[in-house]
């Protein structure tokens, strides 16, 4: 069984979160330092809810793979292929996707995310893979036996 997930919007990084004080039961409060993971996190579930329409969340050994597809520089070339090698981080893009497919009842949990076909960082037109705007194509499937 095979799931594919395609959400169109900004790709936002997992970043840090800071300390806001203590609430009263003694628990820290913690604030999502980016503004933007919100956003990208619910268009990830949002999409997500859609691809599953009503399944079960995928559970045990899982193989993945994501390209995020992210808006080109205005000042990179426009005649050869470039690489996205600056911020966001492709590790942090992918913890608030794992995090909101988790949110979105998609897969049971992201440990059971063992294997990564390909996780890749790219612009639009210049990957086989790459959507015509950005957001991230994901691919999920069992582990084979």
């Amino acid at each position: 069984m095979s799931l594919r997930i395609v959400v169109y919007g900004s790709p936002a990084p997992q970043g840090s979160k800071s300390f806001k004080g203590l609430a009263k039961s003694g628990h820290a409060i913690l604030v999502e330092s980016s503004k933007r993971v919100k956003p990208w996190r619910q268009d990830v579930k949002s999409a997500g809810i859609e691809a599953r329409n009503g399944a079960a969340p995928l559970d045990g050994p899982l193989v993945a793979r994501m390209v995020f597809t992210l808006p080109k520089p205005k000042n990179a070339p426009k005649t050869r292929r470039t690489y996205p090698d600056r911020k966001p981080d492709v590790s942090k893009l992918l913890r608030s996707t794992e995090d909101a497919l988790t949110d979105a009842g998609v897969i049971a949990d992201d440990a059971r995310l063992v294997e990564f076909t390909r996780l890749a960082k790219v612009y639009p037109g210049e990957d086989p893979e790459a959507l015509e705007a950005p957001g991230v194509v994901i691919t999920l499937e069992r582990m084979a036996a």
